[in-house]
């Protein structure tokens, strides 16, 4: 049954979605379906397709209704994973059947039902407010969050930004509740990045040692001195950085043979006390006192995955928690723990936060969102749009 208090129905839109089999970097129909339910409601989109050498084209969606200021932006993607063994799910995982009150299908809180949800929202907002728009609301939709994020998202910004259609404010619709609806509301990320270590040694014959220069040992040294390095305590915001090994490999399949080189690789997702260039350099540190200390050559590779941010109390902060509240009755937790997520592009260019449905079947078998749970989001998320605009525009 459709929400009485929303036009536009999110629970068919959420399964007309989940039912489009768009693995990243398929569109598989899931954008087509998003332009043709928005054009009709007044909404402006561009179809956005980049590619870049080495990585699969990505087709993108932008949509916004609206000319003037203050402009709004919703983010979020339709790509999902992989849906693993289809066998192993109750519905199939592109099916978006309703069973007991519960939309299953991958993509159904990661994130396609949160496209669903602020898509009816604004749909049903710029109905309500067609005769008096009170400035802009758009959508940035990508078809690569899941995947090496290139042509997605970071591209579109590039574009949105060349075309002076920057927003003023944004919520990426991340699946960032815990346990109920409304629990969490994500206003930072800590940030990733990623480290490769080669040592070189000497290969020789496991009988004679001392005629080699074994790698392994060094290596393993710095491994476990890094693993044991407390980075920092925390902050108020944001929780401890920690680093975490990923690999350990030599190449060796011979029992008797010492190998030339050893690689290891790890990450470290860090907080607002340090940046990519000082972690760089306390690895640089690192490798060098154990060289010091046992020899060998120590290369170091790295690979910046994601920024630290922060979007502190004010404005944003406000009309979402209060949106959150006006619905569940819930005071949100403000936090910035988890992975990284587009909203790592956007802070760059506006505001950012991140909230959405409970993600406890994310990347799962039987991935699902309950119905209630989806009307709700929408009711939430047009909150958030009334509260917007009647702050700044009175």
């Amino acid at each position: 049954m459709a929400d009485p208090h929303i036009s536009e129905d999110p629970v068919c839109l959420a399964q007309a979605l989940i039912r489009c089999p768009s693995v990243t970097p398929a569109e598989a129909g899931a954008l087509d379906h998003l332009q043709k339910l928005l054009i009709p409601h007044g909404f402006r989109c561009t179809r956005l397709p980049f590619s870049q050498e080495g990585t699969a084209d990505v087709d993108n969606l932008f949509a916004r209704i609206g000319d003037g200021g203050p402009h709004f932006c919703f983010a979020g993607h339709t790509d999902v994973i992989p849906p693993g063994d289809e066998a192993s799910w109750t519905i199939p995982p592109f099916a978006g059947e309703i069973v007991d009150g519960v939309i299953y299908g991958r993509g159904a809180c990661d994130m396609k039902g949160s496209v669903a949800a602020f898509a009816a929202a604004a749909i049903d907002f710029a109905t309500d407010r067609r005769a008096d728009l009170p400035g802009s609301i758009s959508m940035l939709i990508t078809g690569d969050e899941e995947g090496p994020a290139i042509n997605g998202t970071a591209k579109v910004l590039e574009w949105m930004k060349a075309k002076d259609q920057v927003p003023d404010h944004a919520v990426v619709g991340e699946p960032t509740s815990l346990e109920e609806l409304g629990d969490t509301v994500k206003i930072g990320r800590r940030g990733s990045i990623h480290f490769e270590v080669t040592v070189t040694g000497v290969q020789g014959h496991s009988a004679y040692p001392h005629k080699a220069d074994n790698p392994i040992p060094k290596l393993a040294c710095l491994i476990d001195k890094m693993a044991r390095a407390i980075l920092d305590e925390g902050t108020e915001h944001f929780e401890p950085s920690t680093l975490s090994v990923s690999s350990f490999d030599v190449g060796n399949p011979a029992h008797n043979v010492i190998p030339t080189k050893a690689v290891a690789r790890f990450n470290v997702r860090y907080n607002s006390e340090h940046t990519p260039g000082s972690l760089s350099r306390w690895v640089h540190t690192q490798c060098d006192e154990v060289a010091q200390e046992l020899g060998g050559r120590f290369d170091v590779k790295t690979v910046e995955s994601a920024e630290c941010f922060y979007t502190g109390p004010g404005l944003l902060v406000d009309v979402v928690g209060a949106a959150v509240n006006a619905e569940t009755g819930l005071t949100p937790e403000l936090s910035t723990g988890g992975g990284t997520s587009d909203a790592r592009f956007i802070k760059n260019y506006c505001p950012v936060v991140e909230f959405g449905p409970v993600n406890q079947t994310i990347h799962q078998v039987d991935e699902r969102i309950a119905v209630e749970e989806l009307k709700a989001l929408t009711r939430i998320y047009r909150t958030m749009l009334d509260r917007y605009f009647a702050e700044l525009r009175g």
